[in-house]
Parts: C-alpha cells; sequence; structure tokens
C-alpha cells in the first residue's frame, strides 16, 4: 500500500479507502440480533482483508443504516491507532439532534473517538448555512473534537462544483470527500480550492459513480487496454498529487484486488496513461464530433435556471456517455434517478421538454439551438423506470 499525507491533517491515508455503504446488512437501523452470521461474518472478513493490505482507513456514515453497528463488532478488535476512521452525520437544522446522532454513531462503533468527523451532504445552500451559521452544526463539532470525541473535520459533498468551493473557502474544514474521475471531472476547481486551504481529497466512489466500472461495456474495456477500466480510474485519479485517497466500496473481501494493481503499477503512470486518455478523447470524437466534444459544456444552465428544473448539463453529459463509450447501461441508472433522489442528484428529467422555451436560458450556449433536440432524443434512449438511491431502497 502507498500513503499520501491528508492534508493539514497530517494523517498518513493509504490510497485505497474502505467505504462501508456495501457490506451492511441494511440501509435502516434495527435491532443487532436480526442481522445475519453470514452477512457479519462477511463484514467482518472484508475489513480484515483491508487492513491485511494496508487499507486501514474506514469509512462510514450514519446514514448507512446498519453499517456503523455491525462495524462495531470488528473495529474494536484492532489496536486503535492503527485504524483512520471516518463517519459522516447530516447537517440538521437543529443542532442538538446533529449531536444526538454523531453520539448514536459512536456509541454503534463502540470507540472512544472517530479520526474524522464528515458533515455529510452539503449539498445545497441551506445545508450550507445550517453547518456554518454561529451555533451551527460545525460548531457542535468543534465542541466534540473539544471533548476528544473528533479529531478532525471535515464535509462530504455532491453539490455544485460553485457550492463546494464556497464551502471550502470558509476554511472551517479538515478534508473534503467529492466526486471527481474520469468520466466526470467539473469538480477540479474544488479540489484546486482544497488543495490551496491544505485540505484532505477522498474521492467518493469512483468504481460506481465513475462508471459502474465493475461491469464496464466491452467498448471501454477495448479502450482502457492493457487495463480494465477500474485500474485505469484509479490510475487516472492518483495520477495527481492533490487527490489523496479513493473510496472503495467493499462488499466482499475480493473486491479490493482489482485496486489493488492500481497501487502496482502507480510508479508507471507517466507510461500507461497517455495512449489510453488519447484513445479515449479519439473514440469519443469519432462518434461525438470535435466541436461538440470540446464545447458541449460551455453556457449551459443549472437546473435552477432551467424551465421545470431540467438539468441540462448531467442530461448532455450521461448522452454523451452513452454515444461516445457504449456506457448506456450507466447512464440510464444515472437519468432515472433525476427527480427522485432530492439533493443527491438535483434536477428534472427531459421527459416534459417540448412544454418549455429553453432559449432565453440557453443564450449563452453555441448550441442552443440543437440542444433541445438532443434532450428529446437523450429521454428517448435512457429513460425509464424510476430509479432509487440505494439509502431508498
Amino acid at each position: 500500500m502507498q500513503y499520501r499525507r491528508f492534508g493539514r491533517t497530517e494523517l498518513q491515508m493509504p490510497v485505497l479507502s474502505c467505504g462501508g455503504m456495501r457490506y451492511q446488512f441494511k440501509w435502516k437501523d434495527m435491532p443487532a440480533w436480526l442481522i445475519p452470521q453470514d452477512n457479519q461474518h462477511n463484514l467482518d472478513a472484508t475489513i480484515r482483508r483491508g487492513i491485511e493490505v494496508g487499507i486501514n482507513h474506514i469509512e462510514t456514515a450514519r446514514g448507512y443504516g446498519t453499517s456503523e453497528m455491525q462495524l462495531g463488532k470488528i473495529l474494536p478488535t484492532f489496536l486503535r491507532d492503527q485504524l483512520i476512521v471516518q463517519t459522516k452525520v447530516s447537517p440538521k437544522s437543529d443542532p442538538k439532534e446533529f449531536r444526538r446522532q454523531f453520539e448514536q454513531s459512536l456509541k454503534f462503533l463502540k470507540l472512544d473517538y472517530v479520526d474524522l468527523l464528515g458533515l455529510h451532504g452539503i449539498n445545497t445552500p441551506q445545508l450550507l448555512h445550517d453547518s456554518i451559521r454561529p451555533g451551527g452544526c460545525l460548531d457542535v463539532a468543534h465542541q466534540l473534537q473539544a471533548q476528544g470525541k473528533v479529531r478532525f473535520i471535515g464535509f462530504s459533498t455532491h453539490g455544485a462544483t460553485d457550492l463546494i468551493i464556497k464551502t471550502i473557502e470558509t476554511d472551517q474544514f479538515d478534508y473534503v470527500n467529492l466526486h471527481w474521475y474520469y468520466i466526470n471531472q467539473f469538480n477540479w476547481s474544488a479540489i484546486e480550492a482544497a488543495t490551496r486551504h491544505d485540505m484532505g481529497v477522498f474521492i467518493i466512489s469512483p468504481s460506481d459513480k465513475g462508471g459502474m466500472l465493475y461491469k464496464p461495456p466491452q467498448r471501454l474495456v477495448e479502450l482502457c487496454q492493457p487495463l480494465s477500466p477500474m485500474v485505469f480510474n484509479d490510475l487516472f485519479c492518483l495520477s495527481h498529487p492533490q487527490v489523496h485517497t479513493l473510496s472503495l466500496g467493499a462488499s466482499r473481501p475480493s473486491d479490493f484486488d482489482e485496486h489493488l494493481k492500481a497501487v502496482e503499477l502507480l510508479d508507471q503512470v507517466d507510461e500507461l496513461l497517455p495512449p489510453i486518455v488519447a484513445r479515449l478523447e479519439e473514440a469519443a470524437i469519432a462518434r461525438l464530433g470535435e466541436d461538440w466534444f470540446k464545447t458541449w459544456h460551455i453556457g449551459l444552465p443549472s437546473h435552477e435556471e432551467t424551465p421545470g428544473g431540467v438539468n441540462i448539463p448531467v442530461i448532455l453529459w450521461l448522452r454523451n456517455l452513452a454515444f461516445a463509450y457504449d456506457m448506456v447501461e450507466y447512464a440510464k441508472m444515472r437519468y432515472n434517478l433525476l427527480t427522485n433522489a432530492g439533493h443527491w442528484f438535483p434536477g428534472a428529467k427531459a421527459d416534459k421538454i417540448g412544454k418549455f422555451d429553453l432559449q432565453p436560458c440557453l443564450h449563452r450556449s453555441p448550441h442552443a439551438d440543437t440542444i433541445p433536440t438532443l434532450l428529446e432524443d437523450a429521454d428517448q434512449r435512457l429513460g425509464g423506470a424510476t430509479v432509487k438511491r440505494l439509502s431508498q431502497q
């Protein structure tokens, strides 16, 4: 395993982290006696395998159902100073509820303290306000820190890049959990901001949100040769020193294996990555056209600025992936989360796009005349049954 300084926390963070949202039994709290032994044994084996290969950062959240409770059966069996434990609690309008939920997390984990406490899902201006206002959740987190129950404080986000940067610029957080990978590089300016503030940078879900890379389409497999798409994406992310760790949502011990191949190849990124990146760009241009590939994102409105709340940037991005790399299953999954995932994946689908006049909100786009037709096409190709977030299932 390789380790990187996790910003101003000075923690030596493994470049791979063990995310805790896929091995737990249920997405809601339930009595411990209802958890099947085979599920708990699998979780225990997954954690032991991670520690064995040097992945000593265990990340979970109060919102991950039985994850914390089940981790509480295994984490106390290790020497505490060998672990880096992170949990996350969503900001609340009532900071007393934020404190109550954190105390529940600590009780379930059976630990005296966590190394990292993340304010979970600062995705909207209101949630940022609830976090940083005087007497708000961040003040509670600082109190917990003073009591020795928390070492460092960060935040996780699925929010817009400008909101992430605004949160970083408060200079009140030690680290950030965000989305950034080859197919979605929109948050790079937020990573640059985090670097300026010497914050740790943790990448959320590079293998799932980064393209469902555990079951990639054949076209993507061929374009990423001689690497697997998963290893390519890991190396792409970690080739940037501003990125410190990638979260692996392991559901069983063997889920670490493919990622460990990337660690072995980190010293070869200058040789391995350029030809694959060039091949991916050439393939996208061949199917999308060079002008669209280079300029499609310019001048697009946010969903708040768009009639019907249609999330034009996300819909066009997903259509691009489906066309360029045959990532149809991924694009459908993400597209059908729209309107159903709240502030975690905001905005509406394009199923009613014909009812709206989009020209006023598209006036800054060089493709204003063609985008309405492309949105209709995206809905026809990607639309289908509503998809729920994992935590809603």
